[in-house]
């Protein structure tokens, strides 16, 4: 049975693709435009079979590969993927389905809504956590350098479709990814969520349909009242403004650290700013580190990193004034956003999470 979720200007189907209004959509509104399907080799493998098989309207596609990994969310794919459409000559009624996760999601909308001024485009998460969050809101965007969607807009999909039987070829480490951000959604704004899913086994469960809507229908629902992100949205940036420097700091290197890893190590830090300036009670502060620490590791963060995660911090999308703004929170399942915070902050959160 599918359900289906009202966003700002489209739906969010949630349940088998096979049932959903897709087939209907490609055949009717679609039935004279060209297909391309964007994919990276992670889904290229595992998903695009189950897709073309199950839809005839998509026996002609045209497939696009985007090569994996948050290092190659860059402008210079974009360009190829432009270069590629203009020699196709696609056009502005063509349909581009982004097949993927996060990763595919922001770049593949962020190369439809610019192209021509605007393809139509709709997201087909894989991912858990393009599930919950990512395909979810409009954003799209790419990285520049190790600035994360430094390029974007907002722009939203036709449609999305949120088919959980995906989730059953993803590794665990990227269930965990998904699980970050699912964990962000109860402590910003839903404390009954946060209970429903700190007993769930990133590792070992299957994430079924009924936890999984229950985290989109937050993420919507605090969309739908803030779809620019003017101030209540910025609650989903929850762990991102910390998160987001150590993802980008650790870009380049041998040690990656996925986003959601990043976003979790990030929340702990800021749920501890939280805690020292009195915001968030020692029980609730330590309800959440064991959760975080049960299944996330945290990396070797010196205080002589301190510079260089605060510049990329500097560049943040929130900031205003010249000061890095942040969401904290005033207890589980409830937060306050455009808190700022300096670089003897960051020293805090870099000393704390190096006893750990």
């Amino acid at each position: 049975m599918i359900k289906t979720l009202h966003a700002t200007d489209y739906t969010i189907e949630i349940g088998s693709i096979t049932e959903s209004s897709f087939a209907e959509l490609l055949q009717n509104q679609y039935a004279d435009s060209r297909k391309i399907i964007l994919v990276d080799e992670n889904t290229h493998d595992a998903c695009l079979e189950y897709l073309i098989t199950s839809f005839d309207a998509l026996q002609d596609a045209e497939v696009m590969l985007l090569p994996c990994g948050e290092q190659n969310k860059v402008m210079e794919v974009c360009f190829q993927v432009w270069e590629a459409w203009s020699e196709y000559a696609i056009e502005r009624n063509d349909l581009v389905i982004n097949l993927g996760g996060g990763v595919v999601t922001d770049m593949g909308g962020f190369i439809a809504s610019v192209f021509k001024r605007g393809l139509q485009f709709i997201q087909v998460p894989t991912s858990l956590l393009a599930m919950v969050d990512a395909s979810i809101g409009g954003k799209t965007g790419i990285d520049l350098g190790k600035y994360k969607n430094q390029l974007g807009l907002f722009s939203n999909p036709l449609a999305v479709y949120v088919d959980p039987g995906f989730l059953n070829s993803l590794p665990a480490a990227e269930l965990k990814n998904g699980y970050a951000e699912m964990l962000k959604h109860g402590l910003v704004a839903d404390k009954k969520h946060w209970d429903l899913i700190k007993y769930i086994l990133p590792d070992e469960d299957i994430f079924g349909e009924k936890v999984i809507s229950a985290s989109i229908e937050i993420k919507n629902s605090i969309v739908l009242s803030d779809p620019l992100e003017k101030e209540a949205r910025k609650k989903l940036n929850f762990g991102h403004t910390v998160g987001h420097a150590i993802e980008g700091y650790f870009l380049d290197t041998e040690d990656q650290i996925a986003h959601g890893h990043a976003v979790a190590i990030g929340m702990l830090g800021e749920s501890y700013i939280s805690l020292m300036r009195e915001m968030l009670s020692q029980a609730e502060f330590d309800e959440i580190e064991k959760l975080i620490l049960k299944h996330f590791d945290i990396p070797v963060l010196s205080e002589e990193l301190i510079d260089d995660l605060f510049d990329l911090m500097l560049n943040d999308k929130k900031n205003t004034g010249g000061k890095v703004r942040c969401t904290l929170l005033t207890g589980i399942g409830t937060s306050v956003v455009n808190q700022s915070i300096d670089k003897e902050d960051l020293r805090s959160i870099l000393n704390y999470l190096g006893k750990l």
